[in-house]
């Protein structure tokens, strides 16, 4: 089972940290190599820059919720989700096709991991044991 991970290329959990202006402010967000290679294509999707699109998505993260404790697990999280839906066929593994074309209601209905009324995770944010039990 493990030869599956273990035999990844290590350029992929390679960090690497990229400073990007959000507003302004000049930050530093530190992720693997593999996320950024998933948040370029998802950038690239819908004709932004990456530096474009983490600034769209830390701007709707503070709308939605006012804050982010750690906007990098934030990061991470969507690049899971996104690739967990277009294995399920909610996001079409074409990339021309923009995401923004798309239905979000019915993308998110298709969420295994956490889109609000999920079955698989509590009001709390906690996986339930359901789902604890797959890790």
């Amino acid at each position: 089972m493990c030869e599956i991970f273990v035999s990844a290329d290590p350029r992929l959990y390679e960090c690497r940290s990229r400073s990007l202006r959000l507003h302004g402010a000049v930050t530093c967000i530190r992720l693997e190599n593999l996320f950024w290679e998933v948040l370029e294509e998802i950038a690239q999707r819908d004709g932004m820059s990456l530096s474009q699109l983490i600034t769209r998505l830390y701007d709707e993260i503070i709308e939605s919720r006012g804050a982010v404790d750690n906007f990098s697990s934030f990061l991470r999280v969507s690049c899971l989700r996104y690739l967990a839906l277009q294995a399920d066929g909610a996001i079409p593994m074409d990339t021309s096709v923009p995401i923004r074309s798309l239905q979000a209601a019915q993308v998110l209905n298709r969420d295994r991991f956490g889109s609000p009324g999920n079955q698989n995770v509590r009001r709390t944010g906690e996986p339930s044991t359901r789902l604890a039990a797959r890790s």
